[in-house]
């Protein structure tokens, strides 16, 4: 039906059958939720509950908070805590990761729900059965739902969509990532059809960011190393932040990971990883490529996932010993 994926037509049915004869839907996306994780459980969710499903939705972090950098995001005032899901769904719809270990404290959920359903486009996680929405070679999972949301209703409201673009113009880098092609611009020009504003969300996504960012940012700049032998001699710039440079400077974690597109402008090196410290002293660790490395395998190996270019991992080691496991699964990383 769509040159955006793959599925075969029989996955597609099977995916609108589950969502179109349940009562009760639970819509759950990894720790740590980016623009896509969000976009796509937002916008799922508004669709399901125009069909009067009951929805929940949650993610699985065990310090749960609304992410500062997405709190202007359509019905994110409709998520819900963890320790307020019901912990016997009747449809659980995971959305963003196949990994249960990336839900969290909310792995549990796959265990007791009635059915299961995984909306998906990464390649490195495992571990989730029922049925599978999954296409590594999606431009994002927003691109996915928006192709479900055309089998579930025949209208596209500007809140639905605004969730959508988001979803797609996050992981897409704001079209500059290679999966960008002509059906993937289809899909922005759907949801600009209904009443997108690009230069809106540009702004609130990338263009505005509190003082206390700049801060942070000073901070990480001045301890930034470079190791043009590591990631097998293709080259490794890295930094970190601690908790105590978001205290100083009034701004949660969600607020900096910017860091990491100013860090990876370093041409010397094809990797680039910042480590951000979170309230419990674990380390969010963020990493990108240039192209010759697979970063998306190296994090799954630490317990991670994400995309060949851009993954991610949570380490509860220290700094020092993040980034001597880090050298260490980047120089076994196989090239994209």
């Amino acid at each position: 039906m769509s040159a955006v994926t793959d599925l075969p037509e029989p996955t597609w049915e099977a995916a609108v059958k589950l969502l179109t004869s349940v009562q009760q839907a639970t819509l759950v996306c990894h720790v740590a939720p980016d623009g896509d994780a969000l976009g796509s459980m937002l916008g799922l969710a508004r669709v399901l509950r125009s069909r009067g499903v009951d929805v929940t939705c949650s993610w699985g972090d065990s310090s749960w908070s609304l992410p500062t950098g997405y709190d202007w995001l359509p019905d994110i005032d409709t998520v819900v805590p963890p320790a307020s899901v019901t912990g016997e769904p009747e449809l659980l719809v995971v959305l963003d990761t196949a990994s249960r270990d990336r839900l969290g404290v909310l792995g549990r959920l796959a265990d007791t729900a009635h059915h299961l359903l995984v909306i998906d486009h990464h390649a490195h996680n495992s571990g989730l059965d029922g049925v599978e929405l999954v296409d590594a070679g999606a431009a994002a999972t927003a691109a996915i739902v928006a192709e479900l949301v055309l089998r579930l209703t025949s209208s596209l409201d500007l809140d639905t969509a605004t969730l959508l673009y988001v979803g797609l113009v996050t992981d897409t880098g704001s079209f500059q990532h290679a999966v960008t092609t002509s059906a993937v611009h289809g899909v922005a020009a759907r949801l600009l059809d209904a009443g997108v504003r690009p230069d809106e969300i540009a702004r609130r996504l990338w263009g505005s960011r509190p003082f206390g960012f700049a801060q942070v940012l000073g901070a990480a700049l001045g301890r930034v190393l470079l190791e043009p032998d590591a990631a097998a001699g293709r080259g490794l710039v890295w930094t970190w932040t601690t908790r105590e440079d978001l205290v100083e400077a009034g701004i949660g974690i969600d607020e900096i990971e910017p860091i990491i597109d100013v860090v990876r402008l370093t041409r010397e090196a094809d990797v680039a990883a910042v480590f951000k410290q979170d309230v419990d002293g674990s380390f969010r660790v963020s990493t990108r490529s240039r192209g010759a490395t697979d970063v998306g395998a190296a994090c799954a190996s630490l317990g991670g996932g994400g995309h060949k270019l851009a993954a991610g991992f949570t380490s509860r080691l220290g700094v020092e010993a993040t980034a001597i496991a880090l050298r260490a699964a980047l120089a076994e990383a196989p090239a994209p």
